[in-house]
């Protein structure tokens, strides 16, 4: 007997600032854009570890772990079954990745815009310091292709 389902489309989640998130990829996307976040361990209820630090990779491995050590953060999307979007009272986002037991919430800091303008400053920094150097550094080659120069 073949039972055929009718063609419809369902459509993809749309989740606002609260709900559950159990797509990896969803998951990386959301942790991406963190930057400075205040963090919150605990396990079966009870406080294990908390502090301060920068999410410094978002990567989805089933091969490595989650590391939270020296104020960085490298989140395997991997180490977590869901993760749940809650709201303080102030209406603020903060996400608990959870495992058995386990929760690492994570309280942002920084919000994305700020952390987008924050990387194309040291950007441009960098590649003005680029500059510099560059232009430096031609300058001396052509000093020393020119051995009648006084400089």
């Amino acid at each position: 007997m073949n039972h055929h389902l009718p063609d419809t489309k369902i459509p993809a989640p749309c989740i606002i600032n609260t709900g559950l998130i159990v797509n990896k990829l969803d998951i990386r996307r959301l942790l991406t854009d963190l930057g400075r976040v205040r963090y919150v361990y605990t396990h079966e209820g009870k406080l294990q570890s908390e502090g301060e630090g920068d999410v410094m990779e978002v990567f989805a491995n089933p091969q490595r772990s989650t590391l939270v050590a020296n104020n960085a953060l490298y989140l395997n999307v991997y180490s977590f079954d869901y993760l749940e979007l809650k709201q303080s009272q102030d209406k603020e986002t903060y996400f608990d990745l959870m495992q058995e037991g386990a929760c690492l919430r994570l309280i942002p800091m920084t919000t994305p815009g700020q952390e987008r303008k924050d990387r194309s400053m040291n950007v441009s920094t960098i590649e003005a310091m680029m500059e510099q150097v560059l232009s430096a550094r031609w300058d001396a080659e052509i000093d020393d292709d020119n051995p009648d120069s006084p400089f």
